[in-house]
C-alpha cells in the first residue's frame, strides 16, 4: 500500500464519518456499495479506526463492573453481524479484564452454547467472574426466553467452580442487560 492510497482511505474515512451519523448499524454495514455515500475502502478503514479506539478505551477502563463500562465495545464487534455470536469477557476478582473470546457462532437466529465448554473456557482463562455477551442480528436487543434461561443454566454451572457472572448483555440496535432487568 502506498502513501497516496492510505491518505486517499483516511479521507474517505473522515468523509464517511460524517455520513454515518444517525444511520443504524444495519445501514452502515449493508452490502451494497456506496448505497449510503460510503465507499466500501472508507468504510473498512471506519470500522477499523472505530474498534481500534474502543480497544485502547477498553484497554484503559481495568474494572467491569457495570454493564456500559463493556457495552460501547462489545457492540462496535456484535451489533453487525449475520449471525449470532456468543462471547465472554473473562476478569479477575478485582474485575480487572483478564480476556475476551467468541467461543460460538451460530445461525441468524440462535447459538449452541454448551456449558460445559462456557466451564471450561473461564478454567482457562482463571476467570473469578465473567460478562456474557451475544448478538441478536435482527437488531432487536430484547432477551428471549431462550437467552434467560441460558443465562441461569451458566450461572449454576459457574456456581459450582467459584465463577461470578456478572451480566449478560444482549447486542442490537441497543444493548439490554439482562442484569439491569432482573432476568439473572
Amino acid at each position: 500500500m502506498n502513501k497516496q492510497t492510505n491518505r486517499t482511505t483516511t479521507a474517505d474515512a473522515a468523509t464517511g464519518q460524517s455520513k454515518i451519523e444517525g444511520l443504524t448499524s444495519r445501514q452502515v454495514w449493508d452490502e451494497q456499495a456506496g448505497s449510503y455515500g460510503i465507499a466500501p475502502s472508507a468504510e473498512a478503514a471506519i470500522l477499523e479506526q472505530a474498534e481500534a479506539i474502543l480497544r485502547k478505551r477498553f484497554e484503559r477502563l481495568g474494572t467491569m463492573s457495570q454493564p456500559s463500562d463493556a457495552s460501547a465495545w462489545l457492540r462496535v464487534r456484535l451489533a453487525c453481524r449475520d449471525s449470532e455470536a456468543f462471547c465472554c469477557l473473562f476478569l479477575d476478582n478485582r474485575h480487572r479484564v483478564l480476556g475476551f473470546e467468541e467461543l460460538f457462532h451460530g445461525t441468524i437466529d440462535g447459538a449452541s452454547v454448551p456449558p460445559r465448554e462456557v466451564v471450561r473456557a473461564c478454567l482457562q482463562h482463571n476467570a473469578a467472574a465473567v460478562i456474557f455477551a451475544h448478538n441478536h442480528p435482527s437488531g432487536v436487543s430484547d432477551p428471549s426466553a431462550a437467552d434467560v434461561a441460558l443465562t441461569n443454566t451458566l450461572k449454576q454451572a459457574l456456581d459450582l467452580i467459584g465463577t461470578r457472572v456478572l451480566d449478560h448483555l444482549v447486542i442490537g440496535e441497543k444493548v439490554t442487560s439482562l442484569c439491569q432487568r432482573g432476568l439473572m
